[in-house]
């Protein structure tokens, strides 16, 4: 009886350890939110040495635990014929990248098959980070990696993110119009309407000032209220009449149509293979 009895007993105790684990993992990955399988700073390329890799790491490390959305970035030479888009989000799942339930991250992936950059986000870098805010980060670091400053490259990157969710958080996501960001030449962005109007005003201005000031200096001909008095008496004799049609002014009014979907404001998402949201965008270094 009390060899059953013991043998109850341990077959309980064993249970439990084994469970116990089980929980403590649980437990750690609900208290921290993130899985951290992997390193945030992927250097498949091995472009950047050891020690600059540690201060990315340090840097991410604290970002993404402070802002509560992971911040990750890829060096790869070979995107193993996949798209740009579909090797960033299949890396992030691989890795089990992301915030909370709903995987809050940003990966910035930089291959140097065809010298892509990319930015995958989902959760909600996807609101903190719209397609003008992507691409104004590209425009960003697109130079530093053009000139193989990779690493002062990712360390911007780091910095804008910080300061992107920063902002989101407090209701101010940065969402200007895709036609300012210029992803093709220097990233410069073009003026903005008021600075056009104050340019026009103060050109008229000065157009009225000088030719005010030629105005006053024209003393010695007067304008003639009619045509007769540029006229010799005598000279103009009219001898037929014809009334000629010269010009007409037709006036069209465009008929209105929905751009809602090319307004390039927020963010567009798409589903991964996988079948998760994403939102995403990218161009060449």
């Amino acid at each position: 009886m009390n060899k059953k009895i013991v043998s109850i007993l341990f077959a309980f105790v064993l249970c439990f350890c084994m469970v116990l684990p089980a929980f403590a993992v649980t437990d750690s990955t609900e208290i921290n939110g993130f899985a951290d399988e992997y390193s945030r700073v992927i250097d498949y390329a091995g472009v950047i040495p050891q020690q600059e890799e540690d201060k990315l790491v340090e840097q991410f490390d604290e970002i993404a635990n402070r802002q509560k959305v992971d911040i990750v970035i890829c060096f790869a030479n070979s995107l193993d014929g996949k798209r740009t888009s579909d090797y960033a989000e299949a890396l992030y799942e691989k890795h089990n990248y992301g915030y909370g339930e709903n995987k809050d991250g940003i990966m910035l992936l930089v291959s140097f098959e065809n010298r892509d950059w990319y930015i995958a986000t989902r959760g909600y870098a996807i609101q903190a980070f719209t397609d003008a805010g992507i691409q104004y980060i590209g425009n960003q670091i697109k130079g530093d990696l053009g000139e193989g400053n990779y690493y002062a490259a990712a360390e911007y990157f780091g910095r804008l993110c910080d300061e992107f969710i920063t902002d989101a958080k407090n209701g101010n996501v940065y969402d200007e119009p895709m036609g300012a960001v210029d992803d093709e030449d220097d990233g410069s962005v073009l003026p903005p309407p008021i600075w056009i109007l104050i340019s026009i005003a103060v050109g008229v201005v000065i157009a009225f000032i000088i030719v005010g000031s030629m105005k006053r200096k024209l003393h010695t001909v007067n304008m003639q209220a009619a045509a007769n008095n540029y006229l010799k008496n005598g000279s103009l004799n009219i001898t037929e009449s014809n009334d000629i049609f010269l010009y007409s002014n037709v006036t069209k009014t465009a008929k209105p149509q929905d751009n809602d979907s090319n307004s390039g404001s927020g963010s567009s998402t798409h589903e991964s293979s996988s079948g998760n949201t994403y939102g995403g965008g990218g161009g060449k270094f």
